[in-house]
């Protein structure tokens, strides 16, 4: 034995030696199964983030997002602008049949009416019938004005000299004349196509109450974008 110990063949070291050429060849298997075990995680991980879909709740958001753009367009549309389409001619040419304008409902709510605003109201022939119907006009007499209209001209509060009125279509016609005076509260409309528009000089009830004048125009959208006065 002393003789095998002196030659080398055998050694007090080498079951060492070959325990740690054993733990070497585990090593790989070992991070073989550490490997396996992070992509069973990741695999794990990747399911629950599947699993966190839920549809019920998916459409519930979705709904609560049409519901409040729903009631900020039907806030926005009763409280603060009034959207119209102008069916006849007789605000040619400054609102063209087919044109789509837009309202600020604001603008009467703090404001007062000005004369030569271009408004859109409440028909007062058809409410006086329960029909809600809306005309855009163009603002003529204010509350206590006198108005007179004399040779296709019109004349405020006796004065002489007509009132100008660049925004109209063409010159009205000559008819008999005509008187009005306009209650405190109310207003007197016409259209800037008089030759051809049912305004008030057509009308049986021929004012206009201040809480029937729901908007005032600020431009026009459609077939084009342009700001209307």
């Amino acid at each position: 034995m002393l003789d095998e110990l002196r030659a080398g063949k055998i050694g007090i070291n080498q079951p060492g030696q070959n325990s740690s050429e054993h733990d070497l060849e585990d090593t790989p298997e070992e991070n073989n199964n550490a490997s396996g075990t992070g992509n069973a995680a990741k695999s794990k991980k990747g399911k629950s983030r599947k699993e966190g879909f839920n549809l019920k709740d998916e459409v519930i958001s979705w709904i609560q997002v049409l519901v409040a753009a729903a009631i900020i367009a039907f806030c926005v549309n009763h409280f603060i602008i009034a959207n119209s389409e102008v069916p006849t001619s007789s605000m040619e040419t400054t609102i063209m049949a087919g044109d789509r304008v837009i309202g600020s409902r604001l603008s009467y709510k703090f404001g007062d009416p000005q004369r030569g605003d271009i408004a859109i109201f409440i028909y007062p022939d058809d409410e006086a019938k329960g029909i809600k119907t809306y005309y855009v006009k163009r603002i003529i007499g204010m509350p206590g004005d006198t108005i007179d209209i004399v040779d296709g001209k019109v004349y405020l509060n006796g004065s002489d000299t007509p009132l100008d009125e660049p925004y109209l279509h063409e010159p009205m016609e000559p008819e008999e004349p005509q008187h009005y005076e306009v209650p405190d509260g109310c207003y007197f409309m016409l259209g800037d196509n008089r030759n051809y528009s049912n305004d008030a000089r057509r009308w049986t009830h021929k004012y206009v109450k201040r809480d029937k004048l729901v908007a005032k125009v600020l431009f026009q959208y459609f077939p084009k974008i342009q700001k209307l006065n």
